[in-house]
């Protein structure tokens, strides 16, 4: 019997490490959309390097994964994966996704880090 209580398997914690700037915390829901919450939690730690577009950073991950119930809109603090783009996104303030995204989760902690990273900044996402 595993010792994870049901809100770390529903809720698995993942932390995003920013290059000298510090950790945001955050969680993914893995009932919004599961194979992908699953692939990329089996592959970390993962990451690169922050790209913007609007009021939202992302970037693009080796780990490959069709539509799971993509979202055209999104609530500031979602963390998203954009199929189109093989990439994991964060929504700090209120944007519209290019395309369509499958939501993942949110971040709980430090969202406003992400505000006044830099283009090219070094992300590492791993388990929390």
């Amino acid at each position: 019997m595993s010792n994870l209580s049901a809100s770390e398997v529903s809720r698995p914690k993942v932390i995003f490490s920013i290059e000298k700037v510090g950790d945001a915390i955050g969680e993914f829901h893995r009932f919004a959309s599961p194979r992908t919450a699953d692939a990329i939690l089996r592959r970390l730690p993962t990451g690169g390097r922050i790209a913007r577009y609007g009021e939202e950073v992302y970037f693009q991950i080796s780990i490959k994964a069709p539509s799971e119930h993509p979202r055209s809109t999104v609530d500031v603090g979602t963390i998203g994966y954009w199929p189109m783009g093989n990439a994991v996104c964060v929504f700090y303030g209120p944007t519209k996704p290019y395309s369509p995204v499958n939501r993942l989760g949110r971040i709980t902690e430090g969202l406003e880090m992400f505000r006044n990273v830099k283009e090219g900044t070094i992300v590492t996402m791993r388990k929390g």
